[in-house]
Order: structure tokens, then sequence, then C-alpha cells
């Protein structure tokens, strides 16, 4: 399948078993031949497919290295992107050459916001190789670094010139990170489409991955293509990312991973708004039930008041403001400002 999303510079998302092979030959249809290719990939996927991909743009005339770093949400951080730096500027790469994201979300934007910066700005292509980054981080151009104060706080809009998503690449994945993934797609039919999350909450989704992977990214080329740059219906996509980047955020980036913490900040969301008469009622109930079938939690220990206190730098503020994201019922998401000094009323009914 090929989606083209039509952006600033539209650019396409090629989702087809086998595309990785492939890599060099679909790269050569954007970039010019005899460029420098810098792929850029951390410690776990490396040494998975690496070399494969940097042998298939060798093969395609592009001039090929390979940068890695640490795996972990924990390395997300601009003393890496400093590093990356550094081997482009011994590379010598140019404006004409390019970037390759080579693994998960982290690694996405990481090497996104690289490519952003870096001369102000060079091209990058995303290859996707957990299932989160496939149906999720690697559309849109969202990239960015942590900070200690919280989670995104630096980055910047800059989309890829392709996206080359190859569903073989899942087999490979470890079962937590597979549930990791899911917790993403949970928050697509939750936001959007009912009957995929229907689906989804049916516990058989391996069966049909691929049409999964295709219905979350053109959700997601949807609302990008509105507001590419998250000032309006793109924070939909953000449905349980507020209290999940809190708990992160809480929890050192360790030991909680961004599904699961995403899985826990939509059943308390959800929690928060059924109390104040805006979502459904029994809608975090479903929600947590879905999330258990890929044995996700639906819960943590962390006081409601420190994920407030940690929520207030949410990338949705705006002025003294934050803007949530609600469902009204499954499938059907909206907007909710809320000052920011009442957020902890608001989590009152997690107590």
């Amino acid at each position: 399948m090929i989606l083209t999303v039509n952006t600033s510079r539209p650019y396409r998302i090629l989702i087809e078993r086998g595309c990785l092979g492939r890599a060099g030959e679909e790269a050569a249809r954007v970039f010019p031949k005899g460029a420098k290719a810098a792929v850029v990939t951390d410690s776990n996927v490396g040494p998975v497919y690496a070399r494969r991909i940097a042998a298939s743009f060798s093969a395609a005339g592009f001039q090929t290295s390979v940068f890695t770093f640490p795996a972990g949400e924990e390395h997300k951080r601009l003393s890496v992107v400093s590093e990356m730096y550094a081997a482009f500027s011994e590379q010598e790469l140019t404006r004409s050459d390019f970037i390759a994201a080579l693994g998960g979300g982290v690694t996405g934007d990481l090497a996104g916001f690289a490519a952003a910066t870096y001369l102000r700005g060079i091209r990058f292509l995303q290859i996707p190789t957990s299932l989160l980054a496939q149906i999720d981080s690697s559309v849109g151009g969202k990239t960015g670094a942590d900070l200690p104060e919280g989670k995104n706080l630096v980055g910047a809009f800059h989309q890829p010139s392709l996206v080359l998503i190859d569903p073989d690449t899942l087999s490979t994945l470890p079962e937590p990170f597979f549930a990791d993934g899911m917790g993403e797609a949970v928050k697509y039919g939750c936001i959007r489409d009912r009957a995929l999350f229907e689906k989804i909450a049916e516990g058989n989704i391996k069966e049909e991955m691929e049409s999964m992977i295709c219905r979350c990214v053109d959700i997601k080329r949807e609302l990008v293509e509105r507001d590419e740059l998250d000032n309006g219906d793109r924070m939909l996509l953000n449905f349980g990312h507020t209290f999940g980047h809190a708990l992160e955020k809480l929890h050192g980036y360790k030991g909680l991973t961004h599904g699961e913490a995403v899985g826990i900040g939509m059943v308390m969301m959800c929690r928060c708004s059924e109390a104040a008469g805006l979502t459904e009622p029994g809608t975090a109930g479903k929600i947590a039930s879905a999330l258990r079938t890929y044995g996700l939690p639906v819960s943590d220990q962390m006081e409601p008041n420190r994920i407030a206190e940690a929520a207030r730098l949410d990338k949705k503020s705006r002025g003294g403001s934050i803007n949530l994201v609600l469902l009204r019922k499954i499938g059907e998401s909206f907007l909710h400002p809320v000052p920011r000094g009442e957020l902890g009323r608001f989590l009152e009914a997690l107590s």
C-alpha cells in the first residue's frame, strides 16, 4: 500500500512486506545519485538490520555510514544528538545528502531532530522497525529529544522525504515491544474508529496486522494533513499522552514504556472525564479491558497530585490552559481546555 502525505513537503509512505530489502532502490527514487547516506540506529536494531540497509544503500550508489547509539528512552537526549552532529561532520554531510532513521520511536525522533537542525536542515527518511514507530511516530514530522523537565520538550517539525514500513520486521520484535505498540493502536481506535477498537479488543489482531497498520497510519495522515503544526485537530493524536508523558517523566524514563504509559494515561483520562460527565460511562473499563488483552498495565501507583504537577509542562498547553484530549465515546474524541491550576481537581476522580 502507498499513501501520500500532502503536507508542506509531500512524501510517500510505503507499507509492504519485504520493502526493507529494497531500501536503497526506494531511496534512489527520492535522493540524488551519489549522495551520502548516514544511517542512524540503536544498539538493539543495528545488529539485526544495519548491515542489510547499508548494503542496500551502497548497491544503489549511496556512500553509506552507520551511527549507533545505546537503546532506550533514557538515551533520548541532546548529548546523543551532539554525537550525531560530530559523526555527520566527520562524514562531511552536506544538504545534498540524507539521514536514514532505522529503528523505533526514539531513533526516529532523535535522527529526525538531528536532520532538522544539522546545517539548518537536511533530508531524511524513516525506516521504522517497531510497531509503535510504524503506526505512529514515523509519520507526521514530529522530531525531538527529552529534557529532565519533561518528554519531547525540545524538537522541530521536519517531515521525512520517505517512510518505508515493512511489517516483516515485527517478526523479530520481542513480545513486550509488540505490546508497547498496541498501546498506540488502541489509541487510534479510541479517537477515530470504533470498529478498529473493537477488532483490536478481540485479541486476534496479529492475523490482520497489515490492515491495522494501514488504518492507523491513514488516520494519522488525515489529521497531519489538516493540522501539520499541531495547533488543532492533530492534538487528538495525543489522547492518553498528557498523563502518560507525566508518568514517564516521574518514572525517570525507565521501567515504564511509552505504550504502557499511554495506555494508563487513556484509562486515567477517561475515569476523570466520566466523573465529570463528559464521557460515556463505562468507556474507561472498555479501554482497560482491551489493554489487558495485550498484557498492558491499566493503572499506576503514582499519586494524582504528582501526576498533575508533572503534566503542567505538557506541549498542548496554551497560555494558562492545557488542552486535554477526551472521548465522548469510543471512536469520538474532542479537545477540552482546562486551566492548568485546575488539573489537580480534574484528577480527583483517581483518588
